[in-house]
């Protein structure tokens, strides 16, 4: 098993190689060269950069990524992907992305796009607080442990 992080706009990299460094899993932070990632600690840790395009990001995940890798990401569109190849997935918010519920993820993120195209505006998501990194790391490590049993 490995992890993939879509790394650019990720606010819990440091909850990742910390839960990931008690499971000895090999990370790799994918992000775009317009965004600087300091060097990690975590000796299983590795950044890979990607030109600063489109989707860039999201393909350089998808095409490394395997069945039972564990991928971190925002991307509804990345999730339903990599939930085709077998691999598992978690939003930044912890949200855990199954084949049940990643259709009405994707819906919803349709008509918040129709919205939007229409001069509409969208609600974003709440400021980040302490309570969210703590329900991020439980659902991380109940997602590793449900990928350690399926293995």
């Amino acid at each position: 098993m490995k992890m993939f992080v879509d790394a650019d706009a990720c606010p819990v990299k440091e909850i990742i190689l910390r839960e990931a460094s008690k499971y000895g899993i090999e990370v790799f932070l994918v992000h775009s060269t317009c965004h600087y990632s300091k060097k990690n600690e975590y000796e299983k840790a590795h950044d890979i950069t990607v030109d600063n395009e489109s989707q860039a990001a999201d393909m350089a995940i998808m095409n490394r990524t395997q069945k039972g890798d564990i991928v971190v990401t925002g991307d509804f569109g990345l999730a339903a992907l990599i939930l085709g190849k077998g691999a598992y997935g978690i939003s930044f918010n912890g949200k855990i992305y199954r084949n049940d519920n990643i259709e009405s993820m994707l819906f919803e993120r349709h008509l918040s796009a129709t919205i939007r195209r229409s001069g509409g505006r969208v609600k974003g998501p709440a400021k980040r607080n302490k309570a969210d990194d703590i329900y991020f790391q439980q659902n991380l490590n109940i997602l590793i442990n449900r990928v350690m049993q399926d293995i």
